[in-house]
């Protein structure tokens, strides 16, 4: 018998808002996500912000954690791949 195992992978769409008092990753009750940032949007320095707050909230490595679109923009696509549960999905 083989057994498969099947990664666990989300993507969120995260408005940022860069500049704040302090990182928060919140989700309002319509199911949006904002990530509001400390670092300033200039050498990449916001995205890597996001990408350690949100690999933090979900408890994964930072490297599990990717831009997927959204680079230069305020609108961005993150996918995050959860470690393998080692169940099939449905």
């Amino acid at each position: 018998m083989v057994s498969l195992m099947f990664p666990a992978m989300m993507v969120l769409q995260i408005k940022v808002k860069p500049n704040a008092r302090e990182s928060v990753l919140e989700q309002a009750s319509d199911g949006t996500w904002t990530a509001r940032l400390k670092s300033p949007p200039v050498d990449g320095r916001a995205n890597k912000e996001l990408m350690a707050l949100v690999a933090r909230h979900w408890g994964c490595p930072k490297s599990a954690v990717s831009l997927k679109t959204g680079a230069s923009g305020r609108l961005k696509l993150v996918r995050i791949d959860l470690p393998d549960t080692g169940q099939k999905p449905d």
